[in-house]
């Protein structure tokens, strides 16, 4: 979750269900760092701690980090013993699989644990392993997975499904409409459009091996050899230290002639203003989305989706309905599924229209947190 969607999330749960007016739960929230989450969430004056989380990571077992890690480990108990002596906590809620002192410390001070799962981790196949031990733990009251494919992919054959529950993430429909001038403006001055007939195709999403940025590169070169009238914009920005992966996003438009229709933004916090000004939304994911929060985005905009046929995205697209779901890492037809679309503005339309219906009854934040506050209840209750 990024710091702008972790931010309305918290916002939204204080809002739609009243905590300041009842104070329901006393929560505290554990942070690896300080940050723009910290100083959102203090806002709604609820109390942040910055302690060591364990986060999982590849490097964190060689030789020259196990001292840190030990240094992590106590470090982190003693701040959460602390915390604990003095509050007593009931619960602890772990909101990503990468996490490991929500789940330590849950089981050494016999505290009930909820472990919220995001992510599908194909590899390294030895923190698959680890985490599907994890999950089977008795400390674990409830595993809340964000889609079907999440679920399946950590329980595998296991029969016995009573401590595990899908809620599908959600996001609020209500974001501030642009008029066409705004839009137009957006389309001129960032997209660099300069005619308004234009068809805009759109990737919101980190710059990764992953993500589909190259695949969908190949798949727009086919198309712009034929049309003139075709913009694409990969909107988001590369990780920390892996600047690399920008430099050959960028290597790769050079080699294809693209540079006059191919833009690259940096991630932007409103990003309804841009897919307002997005005609064609793709989510062209190479490996499985454990979600695929992007397409939901562009439904709520009113866009048509094309996407991999795998992952979460299988069950928020609905195949010629709400957009179109292709096999992964094929530029033919994932070129065919963008090009139907280029060419139909009907098509276009109706399949944006019941994106958006789609995704305000089935997505909503209201829903997710409802679903999730409930879970909380039905836990604390049981002895």
């Amino acid at each position: 979750m990024n710091i702008q969607r972790a931010k309305t999330w918290f916002k939204e749960a204080i809002e739609k269900n009243n905590y300041k007016k009842d104070y329901k739960y006393c929560c505290t929230v554990i942070l690896p760092n300080e940050g723009p989450l910290k100083t959102a969430l203090e806002l709604e004056a609820i109390k942040v701690v910055i302690a060591p989380v364990l986060k999982l990571h590849r490097k964190m077992f060689k030789l020259k980090n196990i001292y840190l890690l030990v240094k992590e480990v106590r470090l982190g108990f003693r701040i959460l013993n602390m915390l604990h002596n003095q509050i007593k906590f009931d619960l602890v809620y772990s909101n990503t699989l990468a996490v490991l002192l929500g789940i330590c410390f849950a089981r050494i001070a016999r505290i009930k644990h909820i472990w919220h799962v995001h992510e599908i981790i194909e590899s390294p196949k030895l923190f698959k392993v680890a985490f599907r031990f994890l999950l089977q733990l008795k400390v674990n009251s409830l595993i809340i997975y964000n889609s079907v494919a999440t679920q399946k992919f950590w329980i595998g054959t296991q029969k016995n499904l009573s401590k595990h529950l899908v809620i599908l993430n959600g996001l609020d429909a209500n974001f501030d409409k642009l008029s066409e001038n705004k839009i137009q403006n957006i389309r001129n001055t960032i997209f660099k459009s300069n005619n308004k007939n234009d068809i805009i195709i759109a990737l919101v999403g980190r710059i990764s091996r992953w993500k589909g940025q190259i695949i969908l590169l190949k798949a727009f070169s086919l198309i712009a050899k034929d049309r003139s009238d075709v913009k694409l914009i990969f909107i988001g920005s590369a990780p920390l230290n892996q600047h690399a992966l920008l430099e050959d996003l960028q290597l790769n438009i050079k080699n294809y002639g693209l540079e006059h229709n191919v833009v690259i933004i940096p991630f932007y916090d409103k990003i309804f203003d841009f897919w307002q000004a997005v005609d064609i939304a793709v989510v062209p994911s190479t490996e499985p989305e454990p979600f695929g929060l992007v397409a939901v985005e562009a439904m709520l905009a009113g866009k048509p989706v094309v996407a991999s046929n795998h992952g979460g995205l299988s069950e928020i697209i609905l195949n010629n309905e709400t957009g179109f779901l292709i096999p992964p890492n094929n530029e033919i037809t994932l070129k065919q599924a963008v090009q139907k679309l280029i060419d139909d503005p009907d098509l276009r339309s109706n399949m944006g229209a019941k994106g958006c219906s789609r995704a305000i009854t089935n997505f909503s934040i209201k829903n997710h947190i409802n679903q999730i506050e409930s879970s909380i209840e039905t836990i604390l209750k049981v002895k």
